[in-house]
């Protein structure tokens, strides 16, 4: 095992693993604007929220939860500011009651709170300025959801973390993660310490799973499956997921543990994971080894993609769901690697054009595909090098993944952006 491996898994975990309340990007906008009211001390009488266009193609489509069925970037910031308690972090309005929801209807009428589109930034920015008779707050997120990096009250800066804007927000080196060495961990090391951010992240992202699939949310994806082939295994392992979805995207008022940022990410690489391994009879102890190598590989594609980009998180995640059930199905590292090969070198062209109800038939598409992808590689069948982008190992190939959501997607999110937006 490459050294230091070891020591980089708990702390990338206890980071990624984060219980959220709803789609992360309009949470992330109340509680940006919850934390500039606790600055301010006091209820704005005027606010602007400037958003990046990830944010913006993120928030317009999906219902901010506990509030039946209101969108948008407005309602997430005024919910913050209503009764957001900036100190749960992504769990920011769990406690709104519906004379809350009343009040943001309201203040909905109102011309308190202004929203402007910040131009060729980050993908991941979000500025809440707040104003209170004199007194004037403006509060920075950017390239993570609750990464606060500038503070400004009343022209007087109280944190500035933005001198380094080109660093990755996280100090632990993610790059050294390999498959080979997520492989070697998981089939070697003591995971007691991981296990309780595993155990949560089963608890919370099964129990919407299974909202989802007795209750019709969004577009009952993983209800429409389930209703129509019942008994095959990789329907439910899909289909769970995908009601998971369902649910979160509608404004189930169930958290989900994310991974890289994503609700909908950590609930593709974990759900169908715990759902095979149950349906397999498999121990709770390899299931949980496998839940580890999921998150892991999806942690490690997610790292060279991006958190916010115009390439679907489902498909890295879908690689790490795979990737698992194919390691708990007997796969060695070889076959691990080909269904990551198989599953990217199909599905690698989906994109993303925001939160909304259809995220689920997208999960729903990845984990089909990850099933052929699966199957190949129990097979020992893998596309070739210089397969489109597939490249000479896997590690290489990854790269390719990321530069092409990087680079050469870079475009295609402006125009989904402006289709969005304008048309």
């Amino acid at each position: 095992m490459p050294e230091g491996i070891k020591e980089l898994v708990y702390p990338i975990l206890k980071e990624e693993l984060i219980p959220a309340l709803g789609c992360t990007e309009p949470i992330a906008i109340a509680y940006a604007c919850a934390k500039a009211k606790e600055v301010l001390g006091a209820f704005p009488e005027k606010m602007t929220v400037r958003c990046s266009g990830n944010i913006v193609k993120n928030v317009k489509g999906v219902v901010v939860p506990n509030t039946v069925n209101l969108k948008g970037i407005k309602t997430a910031a005024l919910m913050g500011v209503v009764c957001g308690d900036a100190s749960k972090g992504l769990q920011v309005i769990a406690g709104s009651t519906a004379q809350d929801v009343a009040r943001v209807k309201e203040l909905l009428k109102s011309d308190l709170c202004k929203v402007e589109l910040i131009e060729g930034e980050e993908n991941l920015q979000i500025w809440a300025v707040l104003e209170q008779a004199e007194n004037q707050v403006q509060l920075q997120i950017k390239r993570e959801h609750t990464n606060i990096t500038k503070i400004i009250k009343n022209g007087e800066v109280l944190l500035d973390k933005d001198d380094c804007s080109s660093q990755p927000v996280s100090a632990i080196d993610r790059s050294r993660l390999t498959v080979e060495s997520i492989v070697a961990y998981v089939e070697n090391e003591d995971l007691s310490e991981i296990r309780p951010l595993l155990e949560k992240q089963v608890e919370c992202n099964m129990a919407i799973a299974e909202e989802g699939l007795k209750n019709p949310f969004g577009s009952q994806v993983g209800r429409i499956m389930m209703k129509n082939n019942p008994n095959d295994l990789f329907t439910k392992v899909i289909a769970y997921a995908a009601s998971g979805s369902d649910a979160r995207m509608s404004g189930c008022n169930l958290p989900v543990v994310v991974n890289s940022g994503s609700g909908n990410q950590g609930m593709t690489c974990s759900v169908p994971v715990v759902v095979y391994a149950r349906e397999k009879g498999i121990s709770e102890e390899k299931m949980f080894q496998a839940l580890a190598l999921s998150n892991l590989i999806t942690v490690h594609l997610k790292t060279g993609i991006g958190r916010l980009s115009a390439y679907c998180g489902a498909v890295s995640a879908a690689c790490g769901a795979f990737s698992a059930i194919t390691w708990l199905a007997g796969g060695n590292l070889r076959q691990i690697e080909m269904t990551i090969t198989n599953l990217a070198g199909t599905i690698s062209g989906m994109i993303c054009d925001g939160a909304k109800p259809s995220c689920a038939s997208k999960i729903a598409s990845a984990l089909s595909c990850g099933v052929i992808a699966h199957q190949m590689a129990l097979n020992n069948i893998a596309f070739e090098e210089d397969t489109g982008i597939i490249k000479h190992d896997i590690e290489q190939t990854i790269d390719a993944v990321g530069k092409l959501s990087r680079d050469g997607m870079r475009i295609t999110d402006q125009v989904i952006l402006n289709m969005m937006i304008n048309d």
